[in-house]
């Protein structure tokens, strides 16, 4: 199923099934529960980013081509990070540059989001799937200049500004994704590809990723793993590419769609 968030007509939100003729039925109940879509025609006139994440986890340095365009070695264990609530934005909304905390340095990442669909605890890799409802695509925007020099070496605060995490178009369940390590992945700056890869370039999977995580720790429902981004990031380019104001970034990710955002200055 691919399902949506959005707000209609008189503000209320709700989340909706895309049928094949491109129509929406609205969803009655909880996507982490008990649910139906129902024969109304959902009033769509806001997308919204698919959920409303419980926690927000990051792992670095997660594909082959990016650890050596970084100089970095690859992982023994994933590189865990968090992403401050407040950095989820909305397709079709904008990246802002930050200004009081300001950065010259801010990066696109395209990235493969798991969402987590009931409460899990040391999970096996062989039963984590059980606990995946879906998948959507996400720009983990970063603002190098606080990743590398200004964050008190952790890189959670480079990662946190407010919409700093776009996430969207659609949230796809795992049975229209049956390999979710198998899909093109790809970030289009202004019409120009610069990202180009594919998912199968994880050094760490997703069965393996939700494990790792979930060791003694419970992830919720509604729990978001970015799982890394390809190659290809503007701070490795020669030159460096970095984020400019009237600038659009799109998400392109097999199986889920388009996520694109343009980019401005902080309000």
């Amino acid at each position: 199923m691919k399902i949506i968030r959005y707000r209609d007509s008189q503000q209320g939100t709700y989340y909706g099934a895309e049928q094949a003729d491109g129509s929406v039925r609205r969803i009655e109940g909880s996507i982490f529960g008990d649910y139906r879509v129902t024969d109304e025609v959902a009033d769509v006139q806001k997308l919204l980013a698919p959920i409303q994440p419980t926690q927000l986890l990051g792992i670095g340095l997660n594909y082959r081509r990016h650890a050596e365009e970084t100089g970095a070695k690859l992982p023994e264990f994933p590189i865990v990070f968090f992403k401050n609530l407040s950095a989820l934005q909305h397709p079709g909304d904008p990246i802002e540059l930050p200004t009081l905390g300001k950065s010259a340095e801010v990066d696109y990442e395209c990235e493969l989001a798991i969402v987590i669909g009931k409460s899990c605890k040391n999970v096996s890799q062989e039963d984590a799937f059980d606990y995946v409802l879906g998948y959507t695509a996400a720009n983990d925007v970063s603002a190098r200049d606080w990743q590398k020099k200004w964050g008190g070496s952790q890189w959670n605060r480079g990662k946190s500004f407010d919409t700093f995490c776009p996430m969207g178009p659609r949230l796809v369940t795992t049975d229209e994704i049956p390999n979710p390590n198998a899909l093109k992945i790809a970030t289009v700056l202004n019409g120009e590809r610069v990202q180009d890869w594919n998912t199968d370039d994880m050094i760490f999977g997703v069965a393996e990723l939700v494990s790792f995580l979930s060791q003694s720790t419970t992830l919720l429902p509604g729990t978001v793993i970015l799982t890394g981004t390809p190659h290809g990031v503007g701070m490795a380019r020669d030159p460096q590419v970095w984020l400019q104001p009237g600038d659009t970034v799109t998400i392109e990710l097999e199986g889920i769609g388009e996520l694109t955002n343009p980019v401005t200055g902080e309000a």
